[in-house]
């Protein structure tokens, strides 16, 4: 048993050898890439989670057809989420095996910024539906600043992660695309909170002018998407997953800061609650409340009939401010969209809104 062991390596490519030669029987647990095993049930756990939260964002987008960008951030960032949690269930079969290693440890690292992106699309939606006026930015603004961020912090910890990956392979040492990997973490970090800032600020400024002016600090257009429980309950979901990946992308940075043999990156348990937990608890916040199915107080649903009198629906944005008109097909006489907007409020989803997202 360990018969290995007495040749424990001093330098990376002594060390790469002596891993690759090893298994369960031959060595010990502590001298493999984690210094433990990975948990089979946890991390089967997880890997089911995602692959459900996933097939949930892929069906909510075709029954929504909405949050298009929104969408893709959440499929691109759970699908990572499942590549990195197959890799942790390879290395339970063989924790000294450098690909599953790399798999999770480069796919866990850079999926959040996919999640944090389709976040940050949200805000502008939410700045109109309560009001521009209550922003000191334009709503379009927040994608236009936080977008560009989230891609320097991705492309910063994938360069990392790859340049660690081919390092590792090559037998020499990752240290130097860890800390590019730091580098992008340390970026989202800041941006997650310059945007908990922001949200911060236009939560007081809204609070502030209503407690001012009342009702005529909001957009009337809007009233009945605020007063719905599922758009409130979505805020509730957004702040949490924000908070979630604040959280644990602090805990990212302070692991990785270690390199790949420090305390932290050595605790499992750790690993669980502040990578695997964080991140699962945002994304089935976001499954549950769905902004396609939360804005959806924003949509007016209008039945029309065609020439063969079939009852048909069809979604109509309400609230044009040129009053545009929707135009019956039987009868194809124009009706002006405000005379069916719901509860006599004109709802809106802004056309360029629309586009960022």
């Amino acid at each position: 048993m360990h018969a290995l062991h007495p040749l424990y390596p001093r330098d990376d490519k002594q060390l790469a050898a002596y891993r690759a030669a090893c298994t369960l029987k031959t060595c010990p647990i502590k001298d493999s890439y984690y210094a433990y095993r990975p948990s089979l049930s946890t991390n089967a756990a997880f890997l089911a989670l995602f692959s459900f939260s996933l097939c949930c964002f892929i069906l909510q987008a075709a029954l929504s057809r909405r949050f298009i960008g929104f969408t893709i951030a959440m499929v691109s960032g759970c699908s990572l989420e499942v590549l990195g949690y197959i890799g942790r269930i390879m290395s339970w079969y063989n924790p000294f095996n450098q690909n599953g290693f790399l798999m999770q440890i480069v796919c866990l690292t850079i999926a959040p910024a996919f999640l944090a992106a389709g976040i940050y699309l949200t805000l502008s939606r939410i700045v109109i539906t309560f009001g521009p006026e209550n922003s000191h930015i334009k709503p379009l603004s927040y994608p236009r600043i936080f977008i560009p961020c989230d891609i320097i912090s991705l492309l910063l910890q994938a360069i990392g992660g790859g340049m660690a990956s081919v390092a590792s392979h090559q037998d020499k040492s990752p240290n130097t695309g860890d800390h590019i990997m730091v580098a992008g973490l340390a970026f989202q970090v800041v941006t997650l909170l310059m945007f908990q800032l922001l949200c911060l600020d236009f939560m007081i400024k809204t609070l502030r002018r209503m407690r001012a002016m009342g009702d005529a600090a909001l957009d009337p257009k809007h009233a009945v998407l605020r007063g719905s429980t599922k758009f409130r309950a979505f805020l509730v979901a957004l702040g949490l997953a924000t908070f979630c990946i604040f959280i644990r992308s602090i805990y990212r940075v302070a692991e990785l800061s270690e390199g790949w043999t420090g305390a932290l990156i050595q605790d499992q348990h750790l690993f669980i609650g502040f990578e695997g937990a964080m991140v699962i608890v945002a994304v089935l916040v976001l499954n549950i409340f769905h902004p396609g199915y939360c804005f959806r107080e924003g949509y007016v649903q209008k039945k029309y009939r065609n020439l063969f009198r079939k009852k048909e629906k069809r979604s109509v944005d309400v609230g044009d401010e040129k009053g545009s008109q929707v135009r019956d097909a039987s009868s194809g006489a124009a009706t002006p969209v405000r005379e069916v907007a719901v509860n006599g409020a004109d709802i809106k989803e802004e056309q360029s809104d629309a586009a960022a997202a």
